[in-house]
């Protein structure tokens, strides 16, 4: 992967905390199953913590379509909202696709 693909950091992030866990499990004493887990939660963790902010902005924006879909607002109103909404969400989400 590239260092100029968008989601190179988030990748990075991920493995990062993966290594992380094998290494700390590494001269861990616990069972084989127990150091897998904790190199899952490691990745789950760490996935969650990178996907955090796409998943907010993904919320708020099905708000505002549930809005403008319900068909109180003019036309005006609602390209106004749907451009303050695009406006505000973060500048991650702009960018090239998300895998």
């Amino acid at each position: 992967m590239s260092r100029k693909d968008p989601n190179a950091e988030r990748y990075i992030a991920i493995a990062r905390a993966c290594l992380k866990a094998i290494n700390d499990t590494a001269a861990d004493r616990g069972s084989r199953e127990d150091k897998i887990q904790a190199v899952y939660n490691a990745i789950d963790t760490a996935f969650q913590q990178e996907f955090a902010e796409y998943q907010q902005s993904v919320a708020v924006m099905a708000t505002v379509l549930e809005r403008i879909a319900s068909g109180e607002l003019d036309a005006n109103a609602a390209v106004s909202l749907a451009r303050k909404t695009l406006d505000q969400q973060p500048a991650a989400t702009r960018q090239a696709i998300m895998h």
